[in-house]
């Protein structure tokens, strides 16, 4: 580099194009800087901060006597059957004047844990002023998806069983024992039967028929009140008394999915039925 003379002042824009021409890009301070002292202070402080977490997840937590508990998690919805459960469903059943009102509480009534699974309360379907009235035991799969008893291939047999006597759905009126489906179509517990009981007997008292068909074992058993079973019990005349007194004239018979199942003893249900027209004439009803 040659040498400047005092008389030569280089203007500051060469004398910065010359510093970058030879690789200077930083300014120089008037103090040095330790740049190891800074890498050291670094490492210092990095190494302190993983201690100090590390005491964080190691100490253990120590509950606040002075602050309140923690909530109570929410009961599950779904209800476990037993004696309490029955005699809250009596007590609320013998409230209702109306089906309409009878609906209403069963639709808010949360005893029962098949409610919870269910998809719909199938309450009734047909004519409520009817002469005859139908009760099987549960709901299936389509009777959960409609909200309606009996409208699956089981429904379809049975209308031509009514068709058959002269009657449809709007000359019958029918229910369920249980009013919601069990899982899978399981068979409802006795606790879930008890449980339902009070609802289907006002059910009755309130629909007030004049002759009682019980389609299937389950509900023969419950509403005539023996053990026999449905092979033993249909074809013969049995009888259902209300809590008011009201004495019923009931029919077991076969139920409608136990037919198709079983299509050869579809003539046993005929003789009932036919049993059942007799029975609606000798009362003035067909």
């Amino acid at each position: 580099m040659a040498s400047i003379s005092g008389n030569e002042r280089p203007d500051l824009r060469d004398l910065l194009a010359f510093y970058a021409a030879a690789g200077v890009d930083d300014a120089i301070l008037d103090e040095p800087i330790d740049r190891f002292a800074e890498s050291a202070q670094r490492q210092a402080a990095a190494v302190q901060g993983a201690g100090q977490q590390s005491a964080v997840r190691s100490e253990p937590t120590r509950p606040d006597r002075g602050a309140p508990p923690p909530p109570p998690r929410p009961a599950a919805s779904a209800a476990v059957p037993d004696e309490a459960q029955a005699a809250a469903a009596r007590e609320l059943a013998s409230k209702a004047a109306t089906l309409d009102e009878l609906k209403q509480i069963m639709e808010s009534f949360e005893g029962c844990n098949l409610k919870a699974t269910a998809k719909s309360m199938v309450f009734a379907d047909g004519n409520p002023e009817a002469d005859l009235m139908l009760v099987g035991e549960a709901p299936g799969r389509d009777e959960d998806l409609e909200g309606l008893p009996f409208v699956g291939r089981s429904g379809q047999l049975l209308d031509r069983i009514l068709e058959a006597i002269g009657l449809d759905r709007k000359s019958a009126y029918i229910a369920n024992v249980i009013p919601w489906r069990p899982p899978g179509n399981r068979t409802p517990t006795p606790h879930e039967t008890e449980i339902c009981r009070p609802f289907i007997e006002r059910q009755i008292a309130l629909a007030k028929p004049k002759v009682l068909v019980t389609l299937g074992g389950p509900s023969a058993k419950l509403l005539v009140g023996t053990q026999d079973g449905i092979l033993r019990l249909r074809g013969g005349w049995k009888s259902h008394v209300t809590a008011d007194g009201t004495d019923i004239p009931v029919m077991p018979t076969l139920h409608p999915a136990y037919l198709l199942r079983n299509p050869a003893h579809k003539k046993l249900a005929w003789r009932d039925f036919l049993e059942v027209k007799a029975k609606l004439r000798e009362l003035g009803s067909l």
